[in-house]
C-alpha cells in the first residue's frame, strides 16, 4: 500500500502545538513509510474562515519544515459534497429531521432521567409527507442525519490496538445543518475518499466518531475499506493534569516571532513525548523520520513541559554554527561579529538573548565591586599592551601571586566588576570582546 495522510487544519485561528503535533505525526508517518503528506484546507465554515489565517498557517507549517505534497481547499468542493448528499438521501441513509435545539435537549433530559443513554430516538423517521409539510409551512428547515446501521464495528487501531464501537449506543450523526452547512464529517469523508487517504492519525478525542465514519465511508466509497485508522493520546501538561489554556494556545507564529524558539525544539519535542523514545533533540526531520515508528506511541498522556521546550531550544543554540545563526539574528536587527556569538552561544536559551550579551559588553554596564582594593590591584596587574586570548591567563596567574586569592575568590569579584552578573561566557574571551578601557572603566566602579 502507498501510504497516503492528511492534516486538515480550519483557517478559524492560529495553529499550536496540538494542532503542529497532529500534523508531525501524520508527516513523520508519512515520510518513514515513503508516502504522501496533504494539506487540506477545512473551510467550509465560510463566516470564521479567513484567507489571513489560511496564509498563517501555511507560513507556519513552511517554517517547520513540514511541506505537503498536495494541498486542496473544502470550499472548491461544495458541488461534490452536494452530490453525495443528494446520492445518500436517495439511498435513505441521509434522512431530515425538524426538531429544534431546545427540543432535542429535552428529549436528553427525559431520557437520562429515566437511566437511559442520550442517543436520539429517530423519531424523525416516522413523519408523514404530510407532518414534514407543515413544518415547512412553519418555518421550520431540516438537518440531515446519517442513518447507522446499529450494528458492531470493529477496526485495529494503529495505537490502541483491537478496537470497536456499538453503533446503537450513539446519535445518528447531523452531517447537514438547518443553513444547509456542512457538518465536518460528511466534507472530510467524501475527502479521503476521492483523495485516497489510506491512514488517518488523529487524536484520541475522535475515538468515539470513528464507528459512524467508517459507516459513511462505506456508503460513500461503496465498498467496506475506510482508511487506517489510529487515534494517540492527547497532550496533558507537565503534571499530569489537563493542559492548561495558556499552554495549549502556544501557538507556532508566537512560539517563532515572540519567543525566539528554533523550528527542530519545538518538532523535536512534540515527536518524542509520549512516546517510548527520550525527549531529546535531534538534528533534521529526516533523523526525526528515521526513528519514528507507531508502535513506540503510548496509550498514557503526552506530557507536553515547556522547560523542556527550552532546553531543547538551549541545546540547538549551543552547537549552532555562526553561518546559521548570522541571518536569525540579522532579522531581530542584530548585528555581531563570529566572535562574539561563537562566546555567548553557550549561554543562550532564545537567540534573541544575543541582545543582552551584546549590551553588556558595549555598555553600559553598572559594575559590582565587592573590594576596592582588589579592584585596584586588579587594574595594576593587568598586563599591558593588546587583550589576547592568553591575557587571562596571565592576568589571573599575576593576581593570585599579588594577593594569594585562589579559585572563586580569585575570580568572582573579576567577572562581577567587569559583568555585573555572576555567571556568564568565559571571561578570556569576554575580556577580550569588552577591551582594555571599559575594564580598567568598570575595576574602578566606573558605569562603562
Amino acid at each position: 500500500m502507498s501510504v497516503k495522510v492528511r492534516f486538515a487544519p480550519s483557517p478559524t485561528g492560529k495553529l499550536h502545538v496540538g494542532n503542529i503535533r497532529t500534523a508531525l505525526m501524520n508527516y513523520l508517518f508519512a515520510k518513514s513509510q515513503g508516502g504522501q503528506f496533504v494539506l487540506r484546507i477545512d473551510d467550509t465554515d465560510t463566516e470564521r474562515s479567513t484567507q489571513a489565517f489560511e496564509d498563517g498557517l501555511r507560513q507556519d507549517l513552511s517554517w517547520l519544515g513540514l511541506n505537503w505534497d498536495e494541498t486542496f481547499k473544502q470550499s472548491d468542493r461544495f458541488q461534490r459534497y452536494e452530490e453525495v448528499a443528494e446520492d445518500l438521501k436517495a439511498k435513505g441513509l441521509l434522512y431530515a429531521c425538524y426538531e429544534s435545539e431546545d427540543e432535542l435537549d429535552r428529549k436528553r433530559k427525559i431520557q437520562r432521567a429515566q437511566g437511559r443513554p442520550p442517543v436520539y430516538d429517530r423519531a424523525a423517521l416516522s413523519l408523514s409527507e404530510d407532518q414534514k409539510a407543515a413544518y415547512e409551512a412553519e418555518g421550520r428547515k431540516p438537518h440531515w442525519r446519517f442513518k447507522l446501521s446499529g450494528g458492531r464495528i470493529e477496526w485495529n487501531d494503529l495505537v490502541r490496538g483491537p478496537s470497536h464501537i456499538e453503533t446503537s449506543s450513539v446519535s445518528d450523526p447531523i452531517l447537514i445543518r438547518a443553513d444547509g452547512s456542512y457538518l465536518y464529517t460528511l466534507p472530510s469523508v467524501i475527502d479521503d475518499v476521492d483523495y485516497a487517504i489510506t491512514h488517518i492519525l488523529r487524536g484520541e478525542d475522535h475515538v468515539t466518531n470513528s464507528a459512524a465514519q467508517i459507516e459513511i465511508f462505506h456508503a460513500v466509497a461503496g465498498k467496506p475499506e475506510a482508511p487506517i485508522m489510529g487515534h494517540q493520546p492527547l497532550l496533558v501538561g507537565a503534571d499530569g493534569e489537563k493542559l492548561s489554556k495558556r499552554l495549549g494556545a502556544l501557538s507556532i507564529e508566537g512560539l517563532r516571532e515572540e519567543e525566539g524558539v528554533e523550528p527542530l525544539a519545538i518538532l523535536s519535542l512534540l515527536a518524542k513525548i509520549g512516546t517510548s523514545d527520550p525527549v531529546e533533540v535531534r538534528d533534521s526531520l529526516e533523523g526525526l523520520a528515521a526513528d519514528f515508528a507507531i508502535e513506540k506511541i503510548s496509550r498514557s498522556s503526552a506530557r507536553l513541559d515547556p522547560a523542556d521546550l527550552y532546553r531543547l531550544n538551549a541545546r540547538l543554540l549551543h552547537e549552532m554554527s555562526f553561518a546559521e545563526a548570522e541571518p536569525k539574528l540579522k532579522a531581530l536587527g542584530i548585528e555581531v561579529e563570529e566572535t562574539l556569538w561563537l562566546a555567548v552561544r553557550a549561554n543562550l536559551e532564545r537567540i534573541a538573548d544575543v541582545k543582552a550579551w551584546v549590551n553588556l559588553i558595549e555598555g553600559p554596564v553598572t559594575p559590582e565591586i565587592e573590594d576596592e582594593a582588589y579592584a585596584q590591584d586588579a587594574i595594576t596587574h593587568l598586563p599591558a599592551g593588546d587583550i589576547t586570548p592568553e591575557t587571562w591567563g596571565q592576568w589571573t596567574n599575576a593576581l593570585k601571586e599579588a594577593t594569594g586569592r585562589k579559585g572563586k575568590q580569585l575570580f568572582m569579584p573579576l567577572r562581577l566588576a567587569l559583568t555585573g552578573q555572576p555567571r556568564g561566557p568565559e571571561m578570556d574571551v569576554l575580556i577580550q570582546l569588552i577591551g582594555r578601557d571599559k575594564i580598567i572603566a568598570r575595576l574602578k566602579g566606573e558605569v562603562a
